[in-house]
């Protein structure tokens, strides 16, 4: 038999932002103690709204299933006597098992005890394990209140726990569960009883409750859908997420603002609508923004006029703001900037901001040098690096401090600078998150590989090093946008100096420099593994190249894809060969000193046959390797194969002979070697 539960959290409202991650967490850990108490059921899931997080198990198992476990004792003949009675060790250890001795089995000259362990009623052990699963779910911010000695993520203010129609007697901070939810705070009369498990979700429907974040969104695109726009809405993933976890009970709307707010930049309307106000703007088809907005409101059509006018007002003055911010901006001239930031604080231990963009300059001024721009193009990027920090001290970005940038961008074209180092400005923070876009301007590329470098160089050099879950300085993302820039513009630029060069110019700590640097170094390595792992490239094929030849960050990341291609396509073939090799290897490893190969010293025919083909190929497969070609690399290694395989299966390497073994351990370590500078073959998970 089994029966659907339903265990409701209420409190006060929940951040919206963490919300989806919340609800996978707690998931994860009601399964992992439901699965840990041996109790079976259909199906689980999670359901929040701003006031309510619910747990929703279908036909839960109404008993534990039972454990049969066998525990073995002490051996037979310390158990019983010589005239077969049962010895203290034997009556000690059925006593201890709670068995009686004849009903110890044996086996293997061993007593062994088997127990069945029966299992409880579901019912009553349900408060225990609800218990455990709010007090093991990790918060994305922990919250105390009162005198209450537990932590959540927001106080708890009623508790609903249902097992079929039997109500599950529960208390955690100091409140005791019922079988009454609440319904929506204006739509509804209050309390909601709820007698079985099966109409939690009509009941709370029925008090204006949408439990279902899924189905909340559905009816938020649904109503959007129905309303009558001038041009197509945007809606962001991300915002629709925000907005679908803000409210119980949605109900979409059409606003406007006047055609005049136009004239400001179409990011900073973007900007005041969907960060200040979680509205979804309205755009055509060539990225026009209409002077139309999308709200979702909490609650029904009732007096939806009102809703919308209420909702118009509060934007026009956002952006009456924006308006009066952008005027005195353009009054006071964003290059008249560079001074003020000088007042403005980057990092205590690092300088100012206008320090900040000076170093950026000179960062900026190597890399381009590294990647040969022409003199124009290098003046367009070293000009974006002084003023790119300007934009910090207008009215406009401390106002919308997400602008920075942007902002940047348009005052920058106002005031006549060309057109790509304006887009640098913009593009220097890119990529912003996990999926955001690249740099497109090359000016753009170089200073924003500036930035990241600056930012990495700066802390390392202060021990600000990311451990654990904890990266204050967002360092993880920053050596993750550097790597995916240089990823993505094919820059063969060596780590190691870009590195020792935006360090010393830097100059924190000067005396920390060379640790520095290697921990830097080591931290964009494992960045580059994790990338790597997530793009499908197995875990030993990722060891066995990382530490080898390891300046070159583009060559590291093809040389792992072209490996694992390689094993990919050839699977038994590969492992054969790395099997192989590591024997060379191992045996070559023990020649007494490094010597020449002499062909005068070659007797055997397998001997001469590999010598003979790999003379033949190795100057090529070297080339190949050079030249990151590695698929053609490999695909000749594997014709030496055969040879190799037959030189080990037939030829006595270690002879008594010191010239004539050394001599063959000579050519297995040349042949070894061949792979030495693409990876470490003994990384290599031969399965």
């Amino acid at each position: 038999m089994a029966k659907n539960l339903i265990f409701e959290i209420g409190t006060e409202e929940m951040p919206a932002a963490s919300m989806q991650r919340f609800r996978e967490d707690y998931l994860k850990t009601a399964a992992a103690v439901f699965e840990n108490n041996n109790l079976d059921y259909e199906n689980m899931n999670v359901y929040s709204t701003p006031r309510r997080l619910v747990l929703a198990v279908n036909d839960l198992a109404e008993k534990q299933e039972d454990q049969r476990e066998i525990v073995r004792g002490p051996a037979v003949n310390i158990a019983f006597d010589d005239a077969g009675n049962p010895t203290k060790a034997g009556e000690g250890f059925a006593r201890g098992q709670g068995v009686e001795v004849d009903e110890l089995v044996e086996k293997d000259g061993y007593l062994y005890a088997e127990k069945l362990e029966k299992g409880k009623n579901t019912a009553d052990i349900l408060a225990e394990i609800l218990k455990k699963i709010v007090e093991q779910v990790p918060l994305p911010k922990a919250m105390r209140w009162g005198s209450v000695q537990m932590e959540f993520i927001r106080p708890i203010k009623w508790l609903l726990v249902l097992f079929g129609s039997e109500k599950i007697d529960l208390e955690i901070a100091g409140v005791k569960s019922s079988n009454f939810s609440i319904g929506h705070r204006f739509l509804s009369e209050g309390q909601v009883e709820i007698n079985k498990a099966k109409d939690y979700f009509s009941a709370l429907e029925s008090a204006s409750i949408i439990v279902s974040q899924a189905k909340r969104e559905k009816i938020i695109k649904q109503e959007i859908k129905e309303l009558d726009l001038s041009a197509q809405p945007v809606i962001k993933d991300s915002l629709l997420a925000e907005v679908t976890d803000l409210i119980e009970f949605p109900t979409a709307f059409k606003g406007s603002f006047a055609e005049e707010y136009l004239e400001l930049p179409a990011e900073v309307l973007i900007t005041a609508m969907e960060k200040h106000q979680r509205y979804f703007p309205v755009m055509t088809g060539d990225n026009h923004l209409q002077p139309e907005f999308i709200g979702v409101r909490d609650g029904g059509r009732d007096y939806l006029d009102q809703v919308i006018s209420g909702n118009e007002m509060v934007l026009k003055g956002r952006l009456d703001d924006a308006q009066f911010f952008f005027a005195e901006d353009q009054k006071y001239g964003f290059l008249n900037r560079s001074q003020d930031i000088k007042d403005i604080v980057f990092q205590k231990d690092i300088g100012s901001v206008y320090q900040k963009a000076e170093k950026l300059k000179q960062i900026t001024v190597r890399l381009a040098d590294l990647l040969d721009f022409k003199s124009a193009r290098k003046e367009m990027a070293v000009r974006a690096a002084e003023i790119c920090k300007n934009d910090l001290a207008t009215e406009m970005v401390n106002e919308f401090a997400n602008l920075q940038g942007l902002m940047g961008k348009e005052y920058a074209l106002l005031e006549g600078e060309a057109e790509e180092t304006a887009e640098a400005i913009f593009e220097h923070y890119l990529p912003r998150f996990a999926g955001d876009k690249l740099p497109e301007t090359k000016s753009g590329t170089v200073l924003a590989m500036a930035e990241k470098l600056f930012n990495l160089s700066s802390h390392f050099l202060l021990g600000n090093i990311p451990s654990g879950s904890q990266d204050p300085f967002a360092l993880r993302r920053q050596a993750t946008g550097l790597l995916r820039i240089i990823l993505d513009n094919n820059l063969a630029v060596n780590v190691d100096e870009i590195i020792k060069f935006s360090m010393e110019i830097v100059a924190i700590n000067p005396d920390k420099l060379d640790s520095a640097a290697s921990d830097l170094k080591e931290f964009i390595k494992q960045r580059l593994g994790n990338l790597l792992a997530e793009e499908n490239v197995r875990y030993d094929i990722i060891n066995a190249v990382i530490n080898i030849n390891d300046h070159n960050l583009l060559d590291l990341y093809q040389r792992a894809h072209k490996l694992m291609e390689f094993r990919s396509e050839n699977p038994s073939l590969f492992v054969d060969l790395i099997r192989g090799l590591v024997r060379a290897k191992n045996l070559g490893e023990k020649a007494e000193n490094k010597v020449e190969i002499e062909a005068g010293l070659l007797f055997e025919a397998e001997e001469k046959e590999l010598y003979k083909e790999f003379n033949q190929r190795e100057a090529e497969i070297k080339n190949f390797f050079a030249s990151s070609q590695y698929q053609k690399g490999f695909y000749l290694l594997v014709e030496l194969k055969e040879y190799i395989d037959a030189f080990l299966d037939n030829v006595m390497v270690m002879v008594d002979e010191r010239e004539l073994k050394n001599n063959r351990l000579a050519l297995l370590t040349r042949i070894a070697e061949l792979m030495s500078e693409v990876m470490d073959i003994e990384e290599i998970a031969l399965d």
